[in-house]
């Protein structure tokens, strides 16, 4: 009999392993999605066209909290847990609901839920959300470049969309942002790309999509996120791994981080410049204790403001990367920082001023803390944003996301943009261990 399965994921890691492994497999019948951290994606469907021969209705996605009355209800005999950045404890916690509910609780091991790519391969990934991998993907992509390779990158998903149109997706220029209909949090990633004229590819189905981008590539990047583990292999790979010391042994503490520390290649340790020693000790003791045999690099992330004497003495408000701030927990980023170090004179709260699914978000994650997560998941949200924005109190605005956000909504108040690249300490570099690759 066939193994009837449900599978718990959040738009990205969920949809790949189905893709990947039960898509066309007879031994099961995978009944329904369960979907969390992604606003409005249950109560849809993985569709029909995506599912293969074996779903021609598609399969039903509901919210994670109907999760015991779904295992109950169909007789699921497995659960595949297949989303990321969460603690051990929370993983366990999630094991013991669907053991207590009767079913057993499955974690899909890289073997069967990598694609192998017939070019050679560098992967990005992290041991938590907000390390710092985006610009060391960045820092890869420049490297590569610099010795003539023809370099494709492919980002981890982010199909919040219509999955069917979102099947390939690729972005080679800005007015690529707007023809995918690209949320916030996927500009975050793409544009950077493309200000530095590099390409990448996203989307859903990652099969399909290292096929096409194999098409014009040397050397493929993966460039992870949500610190998952990477969804490709090669016969020719190097496995980077970024760690935070703001963040002391969180890399032992989270899934999947913990399983990419011990795959590293190569591990960086960024935000060295302000961490404090004592969290940077930590980190360097926990790599040395489970994976003593990668190269390790020292990184910094320099800020850059633009107009930073605006911020002096000021009463400001810090909007800042919305995945960093929710489940990446962290309570600061590159913004706090900035509005700290030019003399600001006060940091506005904005939840008094929040609006709809921003002040939902702040509910939801009560921590964050006095800034503004620039969270943009669809048109609605992005509304909230700006509404809030021009709703809050300051004399200025400090915008500490990847992107401008004065290019996707109108703020009625003066701003200064913050940005963030990778810069080496010492030796070595990843020029250096590229050389060899």
């Amino acid at each position: 009999m066939k193994k009837r399965v449900l599978i718990m994921g959040a738009a990205g890691r969920d949809f790949h392993n189905f893709n990947l492994y039960y898509r066309d497999n007879d031994n099961y019948e995978v009944v329904a999605f369960t979907a969390t951290q992604i606003p409005d994606i249950d109560g849809r469907k993985y569709p029909a066209e995506l599912a293969g021969k074996l779903y021609p209705e598609g399969i039903p996605i509901h919210a994670e909290e109907d999760l015991v009355e779904l295992i109950r209800q169909n007789k699921i005999d497995q659960v595949l847990f297949a989303y990321s950045d969460v603690t051990h404890e929370r993983v366990m916690h999630n094991a013991s609901i669907v053991n207590a509910a009767g079913a057993d609780f499955i974690l899909m091991g890289v073997n069967n839920s990598r694609v192998k790519t017939t070019k050679p391969l560098v992967t990005v990934c992290a041991t938590r959300t907000g390390c710092g991998k985006s610009q060391t993907t960045r820092q890869v992509v420049k490297v590569l470049k610099n010795k003539g390779l023809k370099v494709v990158s492919i980002r981890h998903p982010m199909p919040y969309g219509d999955l069917v149109k979102q099947k390939v997706q690729r972005y080679a220029e800005l007015a690529d942002l707007k023809k995918h209909d690209c949320t916030i949090e996927e500009m975050e990633e793409y544009e950077p790309h493309i200000q530095m004229g590099s390409i990448i590819y996203a989307g859903v189905d990652y099969e399909a999509i290292v096929r096409a981008a194999e098409k014009e590539a040397d050397v493929i990047i993966w460039d992870g996120g949500n610190n998952d583990t990477p969804f490709y292999t090669a016969d020719k790979e190097l496995q980077i791994v970024v760690v935070d010391p703001h963040r002391p042994d969180h890399e032992l503490t989270y899934y999947p981080g913990e399983t990419n520390l011990r795959l590293a290649d190569v591990i960086v340790i960024n935000k060295i410049d302000s961490a404090d020693p004592e969290g940077i000790q930590i980190v360097r003791d926990n790599i040395r204790e489970v994976n003593p045999e990668a190269v390790v690099i020292d990184g910094a992330s320099p800020l850059m403001v633009d107009n930073p004497e605006l911020i002096k003495g000021k009463r400001v408000l810090v909007v800042e990367d919305g995945p960093t701030l929710t489940h990446g927990e962290m309570t600061y980023g590159a913004g706090i920082v900035a509005a700290e170090k030019y003399g600001a004179a006060e940091l506005v709260d904005p939840r008094e001023f929040a609006v709809g699914t921003i002040s939902e978000t702040f509910e939801k994650y009560p921590d964050i803390g006095i800034l503004l997560p620039a969270m943009g998941y669809g048109e609605q949200q992005i509304k909230d944003l700006e509404t809030t924005i021009n709703a809050t109190e300051c004399d200025l605005v400090v915008i500490g996301t990847p992107i401008d956000l004065r290019r996707i909504i109108k703020i009625n108040k003066p701003a200064v943009q913050v940005r963030y690249e990778l810069q080496e300490i010492g030796k070595p570099t990843l020029k250096d261990v590229l050389k060899d690759f």
